[in-house]
């Protein structure tokens, strides 16, 4: 059993828990592949897809500001029939529904892979902040939090919650190799129903964590000390830090590769 298995069963619960409260709930399946994934959505999809900053007059929806509430975190297994490839959930109201507002948002992204391990965690981890790569939908986050804005254009070219998940879909199977499949969740229904996920959230983050930073300490470095937590992508400091990753690196090539010094001889006492 992988370490986040038993996350997927509450995930699970907790979803059941709020459709049988009467919270609107809604479930749209996708193709697996990735050609098929893009092919189907409205908006461009891949690196610099963005176009960068979306301005409050250009902002059709907000989602997961400070004061409305967020959560956000990747659940990964080895075992790929735990995971409802193409599922996207929905709970809550939908993007188009909302021109205006500024909602609440929860997104939890689930991964399958036969041979998913704590080597692809820091990746995947990455990978749920799309940044510049879905056209019209623009991100500003912290780790375990997802602050983000659609665009009226994207609004308007039928951007929703399904369509946010395939290419959430496209990018983490275009991204990491292993992946086999993603499942995603959005919760925009209320900040109460953002606080019921994020025990959850706190407990996988904290094991994410753990497995970010023994993969650093194993090269070197401690991650406690980064002040961003490791999410090199979002890091202006990320040429430095490669620099000096390059000349440890270099410097530790070099000891391996020199010779071992003689002990010095013992000067003769004088007689």
């Amino acid at each position: 059993m992988a370490i986040f298995d038993a996350y997927f069963r509450k995930l699970a619960e907790y979803v059941e828990d709020l459709r049988a409260s009467g919270v609107q709930v809604k479930g749209f399946d996708s193709p697996g592949g990735i050609g098929d994934l893009r092919e189907r959505l409205p908006v461009r999809v891949g690196p610099q897809a963005g176009g960068g900053i979306i301005l409050r007059g250009d902002t059709f929806l907000e989602l997961g500001s400070p004061d409305a509430g967020s959560c956000a975190f990747v659940l990964w297994t080895d075992q790929p029939s735990l995971v409802k490839d193409g599922r996207v959930t929905l709970i809550g109201p939908d993007i188009p529904d909302c021109e205006g507002s500024s909602l609440p948002f929860g997104q939890v992204v689930m991964v399958g892979g036969t041979g998913l391990g704590q080597a692809e965690h820091q990746a995947l981890d990455q990978c749920q902040y799309v940044y510049d790569q879905v056209e019209g939908y623009m991100i500003k986050s912290t780790p375990g939090r997802m602050w983000s804005r659609v665009g009226k254009d994207a609004a308007n070219k039928g951007l929703n919650f399904h369509a946010l998940g395939q290419a959430l879909m496209a990018i983490f199977k275009s991204e990491v190799d292993k992946v086999e499949a993603v499942e995603v969740i959005f919760v925009t229904s209320s900040k109460d129903d953002i606080r019921r996920i994020e025990d959850i959230a706190a407990q996988v983050q904290k094991i994410g964590k753990d497995i970010v930073r023994e993969a650093w300490l194993a090269r070197g470095y401690d991650i406690l000390e980064c002040n961003i937590g490791g999410d090199c992508g979002a890091c202006t400091d990320k040429s430095v830090c490669d620099e000096i990753r390059e000349v440890i690196s270099v410097r530790k090539k070099k000891t391996k590769t020199r010779p071992a010094k003689k002990p010095a001889r013992a000067r003769a006492g004088k007689t």
